[in-house]
């Protein structure tokens, strides 16, 4: 079994991305728990029937290097081309590289994006900026987790807006919070609902959802019976409707813990071996295939956060041994699996980073912070499949056609899953702040 890639990688902010959140309680995100979570998903419940119903988004987080994987510049010098060749897709006229041969097999089931730019190059910045489509308030390398304390990720609001489906939280991430992925100003009603665990690993289980080892079924319902004593002198007090409704979100909770529908829709291991093989054993393969499981169960939003992309030295033996195979592997079974299964029209997939990398290699044979051009992939959920959109330069440094902005990212997601982007809520202090500040439907995409 290969080690999970990614687990302990840090990017040059000196970030490491580590498994210290627990999905119960947590202060960092503004005291997160299952009930508080329950009880605001009551807030938005809706079934709008829309192109998409579901998005799986995999951050590629460090930066993944557009020319070395989507948007090879064969006819360039060696020091922008690097080693790797292209090659062939299954849509003719599309090349890709040469270690992404399994993705190579669909490219008429995903489409690629190569001409989105902006103009952060930061990691905690233009995660931020990624996930939230507002810039930063805070310098590069702020290492809060989330540090999207204002503007609420994408996550929290198709949270706020679509609601849950079925007993699951409507977001989750995994195999940890993602940098950016805080509910904001929504508050924690609406923050992700968190796996810390990696689903590669052979003990893999969500804690939170296992009854406490010990306590027995009678001692279990002395618990239960305390609890409605706190809220029956709760609803004595000033706060009766808000004790009333914490009593049901309590109730809901409980429920989630003994939901026959949400451990089925976790157990991982019950997924044949042959399927788990074909995702591939890595952390980034395992959590592609549990979100396939949770789309499946009825979660609206699932956050992957895959670190590792930050090679600033010895690119291409990283490239070669651990992230290109990963991706080719994971990417290629989820689209697979969820077009077999009939899934894959109305789940929105969407892989991308904070940025691509520099065009030419640096001294210590890597590549450098280039957000003035990267490759994104989309699939599902609506979208045009088999494509190409976009182009760059001959050195893949900047579009050479119209550039796809965060905003118009976010804009075409939304507005996928039925949201309307330009809707405005108002912070505590009674500032206006549309969901999408700005962008468009990303042209021929939809």
């Amino acid at each position: 079994m290969q080690t999970p890639s990614g687990s302990a990688h840090k990017t040059c902010d000196g970030l490491t991305r580590r498994n210290f959140l627990r999905i119960g309680a947590s202060g960092l995100i503004g005291g997160l728990s299952l009930p508080w979570l329950l009880e605001a998903q009551a807030l938005a419940s809706t079934d709008r029937r829309a192109p998409a119903q579901a998005c799986i988004f995999i951050f590629l987080e460090g930066g993944p290097s557009q020319l070395d994987m989507w948007d090879l510049k064969p006819d360039a010098p060696a020091e922008v081309r690097g080693p790797f060749n292209p090659i062939r897709t299954n849509v003719t006229g599309t090349m890709i590289s040469e270690h992404l041969p399994l993705c190579a097999r669909i490219a008429n089931k995903y489409t690629i994006v190569r001409s989105h730019s902006h103009n952060d190059n930061g990691h905690a910045t233009g995660y931020h900026y990624c996930m939230t489509g507002y810039r930063a308030d805070f310098p590069d390398g702020n290492t809060r987790m989330p540090n999207n304390h204002l503007y609420p990720s994408v996550g929290s609001i198709i949270s706020r807006e679509l609601g849950p489906r079925t007993t699951l939280p409507p977001y989750i991430t995994m195999p940890y919070i993602m940098a950016a992925g805080g509910p904001g100003f929504y508050g924690s009603e609406h923050a992700p609902f968190v796996i810390e665990a990696n689903p590669v690993a052979a003990d893999f289980e969500v804690q939170d959802l296992r009854p406490l080892d010990g306590i027995s079924p009678a001692r279990q319902e002395r618990r239960r019976q305390l609890l409605r004593d706190v809220e029956q002198l709760e609803r004595d007090r000033a706060e009766q409707g808000r004790a009333r409704a914490m009593s049901t979100y309590y109730q809901r909770a409980r429920d989630l813990m003994s939901s026959p529908e949400a451990r089925r829709a976790f157990d991982i291991r019950s997924e044949p071996e042959v399927v788990r093989r074909t995702y591939g054993y890595t952390s980034l393969g395992q959590c592609c295939l549990l979100a396939r499981r949770l789309v499946e169960a009825g979660c609206r939003f699932v956050g992957i956060d895959h670190s590792g992309w930050d090679h600033h030295q010895t690119i291409f033996p990283s490239l070669i041994k651990d992230m290109l195979p990963h991706v080719d592997h994971a990417y290629s079974a989820l689209i697979n699996d969820l077009d077999q299964r009939g899934m894959l029209s109305n789940t929105l997939v969407i892989m991308m980073g904070e940025m691509g990398r520099t065009p030419v290699i640096n001294r210590e044979a890597g590549r450098d912070h280039w957000s003035m051009a990267q490759s994104i992939q989309f699939s599902g959920g609506g979208v045009r499949q088999g494509q190409v959109i976009g182009a760059t330069d001959r050195r893949a440094a900047a579009p050479t056609t119209d550039p796809i902005s965060v905003e118009d990212i976010l804009f075409t997601m939304l507005t996928q899953m039925g949201i309307d982007p330009a809707k405005i809520y108002h912070t505590p202090l009674g500032r206006p702040v549309p969901i999408v500040d700005g962008g468009r439907m990303i042209p021929g995409l939809v």
